[in-house]
């Protein structure tokens, strides 16, 4: 779980650094396929991110609205404000976080119980899934977007088994 995170994380400050060189009317266009453009889709990340590991901890929920957030520099700080609470929770991550339960209450009215290690796993493909988007629209851009390859990235520490 550790490692999907942190390749999650850094995968967005690449893109961070992309949308740099990006002139902020692109990053907030409009875009068919998603819930927004760039830029509104990069906040949707880290607010769903931090939603869902926010209510598994039993903590208040964010509130607040893309309009107020519709610079690169003020995603990012939310980005890093959020991390603050983001990573010593995906630290302390066992397998015993796996099988606990949590009461989500659906958009649409219902309500269900759903594991922790379902919806860290949901959180995941979350991203995966928008920064596929945002890499479709990057193309749209006539810039190549960010790679999301796992190998040679450093995530694990390699060590040497005997025979």
């Amino acid at each position: 779980m550790k490692i999907w995170f942190e390749h999650n994380r850094r995968l967005r400050e690449e893109w961070y650094e992309w949308c740099k060189d990006v002139p902020l009317e692109e990053l907030v266009k409009k875009r068919t396929g998603g819930i927004g453009g760039i830029l509104h889709t990069l906040f949707h990340i880290v607010d769903v991110e931090w939603s869902w590991l926010q209510g598994m901890q039993g903590k208040p929920d964010f509130q607040e609205n893309f309009e107020e957030y519709m610079t690169l520099e003020k995603v990012m700080e939310l980005d890093a404000k959020f991390r603050l609470d983001v990573e010593p929770f995906v630290q302390a991550w066992d397998d015993s976080y796996e099988t606990r339960l949590f009461d989500v209450e659906s958009p649409n009215g219902g309500e269900f119980i759903e594991t922790w290690g379902v919806l860290m796993r949901h959180v995941i493909a979350h991203q995966i899934h928008h920064l596929g988007q945002i890499s479709v629209w990057a193309r749209g851009i006539d810039k190549k977007p960010v790679s999301p390859n796992l190998i040679r990235k450093g995530l694990m520490i390699p060590y040497e088994t005997t025979k």
